[in-house]
């Protein structure tokens, strides 16, 4: 199945109304990169809610459970806190890395989704080297760690974004084995050649059934680097 090529169905409804291959071709750069990041925003806010309506059903607490219909009204609700929150950076914090500090890591993380590919022709670039280009850009995170932790001039966040850094890199050198272990399997390290290689024989094809323990190294190390329950410390928190 040849499947949709939306980049040059663009271009060629751009240029016949009048506009040049090159100006068509500027138009359509920015558009992956904004549905890119209103996906990611909006799967984030999903998996929120859910995560949260798990804990409040064990937990049997009441906000996520009532808060609007289905307790949808939880993610919007934190994201509206989020927006109106004061930032207030230390006294004596350097600012300008006391904010560089978390859009790199907040940047890392979307620019991992430059080469996944979610669909046929679904993707916004296929660099060959998919996988290398992932585990390369995910590495960056902990330097935004760091650097938070070292701008707010303070001995104790320092200690703190020691130990996130120090965790995010513990769990990433297993998450980038079992990613590599599907590379070696597919001969490619191409994210399209090793979902393509997935068809082959059908269901037998499928990586989680070819590399089941890979898979689960895979599923906990992405747990404990994002921090998640239940490869996490249990904090209080209130409804």
């Amino acid at each position: 199945m040849a499947g949709i090529d939306l980049q040059r169905s663009l271009v060629e409804a751009l240029t016949g109304v009048g506009l040049t291959p090159g100006a068509a071709k500027a138009v359509w750069m920015p558009i992956p990169m904004i549905v890119i990041v209103l996906v990611v925003t909006v799967g984030a806010l999903v998996c929120t809610w859910l995560e949260r309506k798990i804990s409040a059903a064990a937990q049997q607490r009441i906000g996520p459970e009532y808060a609007g219909p289905f307790g949808m009204l939880i993610p919007f609700a934190d994201v509206a806190k989020l927006v109106i929150k004061q930032g207030t950076p230390p006294a004596k914090s350097d600012p300008l890395l006391y904010t560089l500090g978390p859009a790199i890591v907040f940047i890392s993380v979307f620019l991992c989704f430059l080469v996944v590919p979610f669909g046929q022709n679904l993707l916004i670039s296929d660099i060959g080297t998919g996988i290398f280009f992932i585990i390369a850009i995910s590495s960056i995170a902990p330097i935004g760690l760091l650097m938070a932790g070292y701008a707010s001039n303070n001995k104790y966040s320092l200690l703190g974004g020691l130990r996130a850094a120090a965790q995010s890199i513990s769990y990433e050198i297993p998450l980038a084995l079992a990613a590599l272990a599907i590379a070696m399997m597919s001969n490619s390290l191409s994210t399209i050649d090793i979902v393509a290689q997935q068809a082959d024989y059908g269901i037998l094809s499928w990586n989680i059934l070819r590399q089941p323990v890979g898979f689960v190294i895979f599923a906990i190390a992405a747990l404990a680097e994002c921090e998640r329950l239940p490869l996490t410390y249990p904090k209080q928190r209130r409804n």
